[in-house]
């Protein structure tokens, strides 16, 4: 980050080096979160399997998309993102639950308990940035944006099985 603009954001209030904590923290949840939705797209069962893949899929390719997004803010403003994925489950927000059990009904239950946390996590990179650090507000904001249209196109979907099948427990 240049002098002038890193002089701006410590006048604004904005530490540094604690923001780029946040966001390698951010980018860690970011990596977990792709590979949660990779994976459980590979080894969903039940119905409506095409429907959760075709979701599951399209939600890794974004999570890939806000890593990326991440990791070049935490470049911008003179950091490092998080070079070992080992790290990512030493510094992560969410957490990572393994589809133990590959029932789409609970695979969307687990990514839309990891959506949720996600936006809080935006949510609070949000309160910390605004009025403060404009360039890393509006990619948090796109991001968060990103999350709560995940968030309810998964309880969309449960809610159609819900619906079809009667299940009112999951």
């Amino acid at each position: 980050m240049g002098t002038k603009g890193r002089a701006l954001l410590e006048s604004l209030g904005v530490n540094v080096e604690e923001l780029i904590a946040l966001l390698n923290r951010a980018f860690a949840d970011e990596w977990l979160a792709y590979y949660q939705y990779w994976i459980g797209a590979q080894v969903a069962r039940g119905i409506p399997r095409e429907a959760v893949v075709a979701e599951l899929t399209q939600h890794a390719a974004d999570e890939l998309r806000h890593a990326g997004m991440v990791a070049t803010r935490i470049i911008q403003l003179g950091g490092t993102p998080l070079l070992e994925p080992a790290e990512w489950m030493k510094y992560t927000n969410c957490g990572y639950d393994r589809p133990n059990d590959p029932d789409v009904r609970l695979l969307l239950e687990q990514n839309i308990k990891g959506e949720q946390c996600a936006i809080g996590v935006y949510k609070k990179l949000i309160d910390y940035t605004k009025d403060r650090d404009p360039v890393t507000y509006d990619v948090v904001l796109q991001i968060l944006q990103d999350e709560i249209m995940h968030e309810e196109d998964l309880e969309a979907i449960r809610d159609d099985i819900r619906l079809t099948i009667g299940d009112k427990k999951r």
